[in-house]
């Protein structure tokens, strides 16, 4: 009987281990939280149950043993709640079913060993899932206790059945049954475990994926960033090989990334470039600090800047050295702003030669036993206040880098030419004996005068007063020796004063005649006309001086109205006439600032004033206006009806008689105009 009882429990163990296979082929391998799994796992237990049922060992009628006991107890420790509870209710329905004294017992066993189990599954599977040691021991005490309560169980059957049972099996129940619980536990928990690894490791997966896009993303967005910056950014390994760089250094190099990669500068540079970039990455791995540098640079398409670059070395957390990081930065056009800034410290911002500050700096240089004789010149611009009051500063400019022009194209490539003043200029000549210096002086005023006679000329003349010293012997002062220089310069400035201010008149008048179209005999027939109206007035000597160099000089405003205006054949548009209607003005301004002219400066701003008025440039009436200017109107306006202009034909002289009359009392002054028409030009009206 006993090995019929074994065997029987034998052929029910092997459908227990369609539990294992159901367990590691739907319950593992589906959604945790999928209701309907539950559902199904818990019917297809119950199956086995009922299956078990159907090949049980009977012992006496109505009583029969099988395995359900294990299956439930195995099932609730790993399958959970639902399972088992659907399972337990299909085994119990079907135990009910069958009847038999055992009936009651079968229902018993069924739910104190699905307690058990659950009990088991509630407190202890998450331990195990932790891997905690003695779990086999663990899996073999949960057997025993079920099948205590299998045992405990049987005190429902009628007590003259109960200890037959028991008799036959308490040695199966308490040993065989705990065993193969253990074996089944075992099975499952392999499965279980598996699952675990494979869970782990799809998460594993899962995470890497995550961790890999993410990367790929870091990896863009800094890619992205990197070729957004303007500055040239460019990586290395430790053996000066480029693995990658940003699209500003693509461009600066005029290749792609992907061409760049595997390359070194030896590859991408000419050899003694390159050399300079790796004895500079030499030094940083050696030194293990950052380095700057700056060179001048030339693009694909031969744009030279110049590049700040940064290399530092980057390490990875052992800190082993991976490579270096270079980032360069276009500074040409601070490199411009400092040189601009060098320059103009050292020069000056007008005429382009070195200023005061680079002259003393020089001095201290050049007054040194070996550029012994040490000469200088000083020279004073003619003429520039003259030039500035007359015309504005912006002719002064002009004169001033004329003049500047010429000291340079009349010195040596080692002499220093300097401004070191207003109008003030210093030339600094090493190694030149006072002949040597004389001549240069001589070399400039004969420069000047070429310049005077130039037809285009971009000023009205070039005068410079100059001076020099010589230094022959280390001991003496070289201080003494400009300042002696300079008393030379002045000494000729005042004994030249007269010629040179009648040089510059001059200059100015003849620019005048140039620009006006005026003629030396259209003055001189306005002086005699001029002189015998005075006469007929009865002018003093001095006011009949003043009257012929006003024939002369009324007009020399015109030299600061553009040619094209002072030419224009056609008729003036409004703006034009603004422009020219300022000539008097700047007239009056060269005549205040010459001594010799100031005296007429008035007559000359009056002259286009009418007797009604209506005139310019301060709209005076009547005998507000000088006598003089309105003599000069008179004169002035018969000889230009008479004379061919750019703008008109001569008219007949009768006609111009005519027409002098005809304004008198409105643009002229109506006696000055009845005498000149009569007693002048002898002409009855």
């Amino acid at each position: 009987m006993q090995n019929e009882i074994i065997i029987g429990v034998v052929y029910n163990a092997a459908l227990l281990l369609v539990l294992s296979v159901i367990y590691n082929t739907f319950f593992v391998q589906y959604d945790k939280n999928a209701i309907w799994k539950y559902v199904l796992i818990g019917i297809v237990i119950g199956a086995i149950g009922v299956s078990l049922m159907l090949t049980p060992v009977t012992l006496i009628p109505g009583v029969f043993f099988d395995t359900r006991s294990i299956l439930i107890c195995v099932a609730a420790m790993f399958f959970g709640v639902i399972p088992t509870v659907l399972a337990v209710i299909i085994v119990c329905a079907a135990r009910i079913l069958i009847g038999g004294d055992g009936a009651l017992m079968g229902v018993l066993v069924a739910i104190s060993t699905a307690i058990v189990g659950l009990l088991w599954h509630k407190y202890r599977l998450k331990y195990v899932a932790e891997g905690k040691q003695h779990i086999f021991i663990e899996f073999y005490i949960v057997g025993i206790l079920a099948h205590i309560a299998m045992l405990l169980c049987m005190l429902a059957l009628p007590p003259n059945k109960a200890l037959i049972i028991f008799k036959q099996m308490w040695f199966v129940v308490l040993f065989i049954y705990p065993i193969v619980s253990f074996l089944l536990a075992v099975v499952l928990y392999n499965g279980f475990k598996n699952n675990q690894t494979r869970l782990a490791l799809t998460d594993s997966e899962n995470k890497y994926k995550v961790l890999y896009h993410e990367n790929q993303n870091k990896q863009m967005l800094l890619k992205t960033l990197i070729d957004s910056v303007p500055d040239l950014i460019f990586y290395k390994d430790n053996k000066g090989i480029y693995t990658g760089c940003n699209a500003a250094f693509e461009k600066y190099l005029g290749v792609d990334e992907s061409a760049l990669v595997g390359c070194s500068d030896m590859e991408l540079f000419q050899k003694e470039r390159a050399e300079s970039f790796r004895a500079v990455d030499k030094e940083i791995i050696e030194q293990g600090k950052p380095i700057k540098v700056e060179d001048m640079s030339i693009y694909p398409d031969g744009t030279e800047v110049y590049l700040e670059t940064i290399k530092t070395s980057y390490f990875d957390k052992q800190g082993n050295l991976l490579g270096l990081i270079g980032v360069s930065r276009d500074i040409t056009e601070r490199k411009n702003k400092e040189e601009e800034i060098i320059y103009l410290t050292y020069h000056d911002g007008l005429t382009g030669l070195y200023n005061r500050t680079f002259f003393d700096e020089k001095i201290m240089h050049q007054d040194v036993q070996q550029q012994l004789p040490l000469s200088v010149i000083m020279g004073d611009i003619n003429g520039l206040k003259l030039i500035n009051d007359a015309f504005g500063h912006s002719e002064g400019d002009k004169l001033l880098i004329v003049v500047a022009k010429i000291l340079m194209s009349c010195v040596r490539p080692e002499d220093i030419v300097a401004r070191i003043g207003g109008d003030e200029f210093c030339i600094l000549l090493p190694q030149t004996d006072t002949q040597i210096a004389k001549a240069t002086v001589e070399r400039i005023k004969n420069a000047c005068e070429q310049y005077v006679n130039r037809t285009d000329k971009e000023t009205y003349y070039a005068s410079i007063s100059l001076g020099y010293g010589t230094k022959y012997y280390a001991e003496e002062s070289f201080d003494k020796v400009m300042k002696s220089a300079e008393e030379f310069m002045y000494r000729r400035k005042l004994l030249e004063y007269k010629s040179i201010r009648s040089s510059i008149m001059s200059s100015i008048k003849t620019t005048m005649y140039e620009k006006s179209h005026e003629t030396e005999e259209h003055t001189e027939r306005l002086a005699d006309l001029s002189k015998k109206l005075g006469l007929i007035l009865g002018l003093s000597d001095k006011e009949m001086v003043e009257l012929e160099l006003l024939s002369m000089l009324h007009d020399i405003g015109k030299i600061g109205v553009d040619d094209s205006i002072l030419t224009k054949s056609g008729r003036l548009t409004d703006a034009e006439l603004l422009e020219m209607k300022k000539h008097p003005e700047i007239g009056y301004r060269i005549a205040m600032a010459a001594p010799e002219l100031k005296h007429i400066a008035e007559y000359i701003l009056c002259h286009h004033e009418r007797w009604d008025g209506k005139g310019y440039p301060q709209g005076l009436i009547g005998e507000e206006i000088p006598i003089l200017s309105r003599i000069i109107s008179v004169v002035d306006a018969y000889d230009a009806m008479i004379h061919d202009r750019v703008y008109r034909n001569a008219i007949p002289i009768e006609m111009a008689k005519t027409e002098i009359l005809n304004n008198a009392g409105t643009q002229f002054d109506p006696q000055i105009s009845k005498l000149f028409v009569e007693k002048v030009l002898n002409f009855k009206t």
